[in-house]
């Protein structure tokens, strides 16, 4: 063919159209997603959902669609949202609120004009200051007769409002205070306003020795479920046109306050936040691998589980995880965006 009588502009639109072509091709499909997921050894479903379309939904090692998992820590993000619609619904003043009305009991018999002042906004963003009881101090605390006093009694590593203290204590108070300031206890206050609302089935969920729902670890979740709670925050606080929660709220909550002192993770109210990739992702994260990611310029949440049997505190199932969203995940959803 003699090319120079073809007009350059053609040409032109031939090379662009011939690059997008292999451009598309060189995009992972879902198939080749599916099967790195499927060859993560501790992955147990992946959810992809894009523009409210679901694209995939699997799952791996036996689980099912009906089965729930526990979320470990990503609870601690659910408890971030009960705490904003706590304060929506009047029962708590605001973030700026120090913790001590919720705990008169406990400070009459402890005067501490420091702990007093801690505020729930220290507690929401991991600031309270208090020694932490996760990690080596875990398992006392959980078997310890009384998780509010235990995390109470902690001396102060830090100032409130200062450095990070990751504490599941920090955020089982919040717990406690949605309890006490809704004369409900949690899991039927988020039923009402939360789970309900959005048809979530919530499994088991673990309480504390005066039976207060535990806030931040134990709570189970079906996968869908997990989707439909990024879904909702995808879209401003809105489930099927119902409000579920204020937009000023998420908007305060995925705001960066701090960083993790063991991860380059960036942290709003118990919400985590990285750039994948080109991407800003926000996230809650349970340990062994359970995850809700929003990618809000790609209008999507990816819903990851992982198995709980086998998982350590060296998380080694991190680094397959966001080498999936990064190098397959992202680049699959950023190819069907328009244009």
């Amino acid at each position: 063919m003699n090319f120079s009588k073809i007009p350059a502009g053609i040409i032109l639109g031939l090379c662009l159209f011939t690059v997008e072509v292999q451009a598309q091709t060189n995009s992972p499909s879902l198939q080749q997603i599916n099967e790195e997921a499927s060859s993560i050894e501790s992955l147990t479903s992946l959810i992809i959902q894009q523009d409210e379309e679901l694209l995939n939904e699997r799952y791996f090692n036996g689980m099912t669609a009906s089965d729930h998992a526990n979320i470990k820590s990503a609870s601690k993000s659910i408890l971030g949202l009960l705490v904003g619609i706590a304060i929506e619904e009047g029962h708590i003043e605001g973030v700026d609120q120090p913790i001590r009305p919720y705990f008169s009991d406990y400070f009459d018999e402890n005067p501490d004009s420091v702990k007093e002042r801690i505020t729930i906004k220290d507690l929401l963003t991991m600031r309270a200051g208090l020694e932490t009881t996760s990690f080596h101090n875990y398992g006392r605390w959980v078997t310890s007769s009384n998780w509010i006093h235990f995390t109470l009694d902690q001396p102060m590593e830090a100032a409130p409002g200062g450095d990070m203290v990751y504490s599941t204590g920090s955020s089982h108070l919040l717990s406690v205070i949605i309890s006490r300031a809704t004369n409900m206890d949690t899991r039927a206050f988020a039923n009402q306003y939360l789970f309900g609302p959005m048809s979530i089935s919530v499994g088991g969920w673990d309480r504390d020795p005066q039976g207060y729902y535990m806030g931040g670890n134990n709570m189970a979740l079906r996968p869908a479920g997990m989707l439909k709670i990024g879904q909702m925050i995808i879209n401003g606080g809105t489930f099927e046109g119902k409000r579920i929660i204020a937009k000023d709220w998420l908007q305060d909550s995925f705001q960066t306050y701090t960083r993790s002192n063991y991860n380059p993770y960036d942290y709003g109210y118990m919400w985590w936040n990285k750039p994948v990739g080109e991407f800003k992702v926000f996230f809650a994260w349970g340990y062994g691998g359970q995850y809700i990611f929003m990618i809000p310029d790609l209008d999507a949440v990816v819903v990851m589980t992982g198995e709980l049997q086998g998982a350590s505190q060296a998380r080694s199932y991190k680094e397959p995880v966001f080498e999936l969203l990064r190098e397959s995940i992202l680049p699959f959803l950023q190819q069907r965006l328009p244009g």
